[in-house]
């Protein structure tokens, strides 16, 4: 157990066995004139939603197609357009509406289906129970911060038994910085009575790396919750899915 002792909370349209609708000539007709078991909706409730690609998913909730084309071609369009489910799940409502097809309405209803998977996702997982290591922190924030095109910075707050009880975003910068001063991080840990904080900030490049600024910076924290006695027990630097911990890599001394 890492913290033992001063921390105790530690083609992209896949189908998946029922074979994907791939006639064009149905792409001309309403969703609604298919054969019924070719339907998505239909589809879903015969068979579940792990049986649909991940365009059929999209298309129910985009739920009605525009300007001839279905909704089943407006969600190939968005993955066409982006990539990956991933990559689509980091856009915002206004780059959404750029795919042909997407109006206001169905951008905003895709980008909250993406932001309450990200929600769920984290209160599945309860930190004052399971955190307990550098990986259960990142674990935790990873769905928070995954596709973020921005660099964020965050402080999980642990109480006087070393037990997270919440997570504040300190700042939010561009696609390589975010501008962090010590000031900001400890008054947000004195307003909320926090015992010692961890901190945590994400890297849209993919690489996990501390920079030079990012090592100043755990100093720079360190030092100061040392004269505050409020210190700080790690700095988690996390990009896509993996992450590195500084006090893994010899910063706290």
């Amino acid at each position: 157990m890492f913290y033992k002792g001063e921390f105790m909370e530690r083609s992209t349209d896949k189908n998946q066995g029922i074979p994907m609708i791939a006639d064009k000539m149905r792409s001309a007709k309403s969703i609604r004139e298919w054969r019924e078991d070719e339907r998505p909706r239909e589809r879903m409730l015969r068979f579940g939603s792990s049986c649909l690609s991940d365009s059929e998913l999209l298309a129910i909730l985009i739920g009605t197609g525009s300007h001839g084309s279905s909704a089943l071609d407006i969600g190939r369009s968005m993955l066409d357009a982006y990539g990956s489910i991933q990559d689509l799940g980091s856009r915002t409502v206004q780059e959404l509406c750029g795919v042909k097809g997407m109006g206001m309405a169905k951008a905003i209803g895709i980008a909250a289906a993406f932001e309450l998977s990200r929600r769920y996702q984290q209160e599945a997982f309860n930190p004052s129970m399971i955190l307990q290591s550098p990986d259960d922190v990142a674990r935790y924030f990873i769905p928070r911060m995954r596709g973020a095109r921005t660099e964020s910075f965050y402080i999980a707050l642990l109480n006087s038994s070393n037990i997270v009880f919440s997570t504040k975003k300190i700042s939010e910068g561009s696609l390589n910085s975010s501008i962090v001063h010590p000031r900001e991080v400890f008054r947000v840990a004195i307003i909320e009575s926090a015992a010692s904080i961890i901190a945590l900030h994400n890297h849209p490049s993919g690489n996990t790396e501390p920079s030079n600024e990012d090592i100043t910076l755990t100093e720079q924290l360190r030092q100061v919750g040392t004269t505050m006695h409020i210190p700080l027990l790690d700095h988690l630097i996390i990009a896509g899915d993996s992450f590195t911990s500084l006090r893994e890599r010899g910063y706290f001394p």
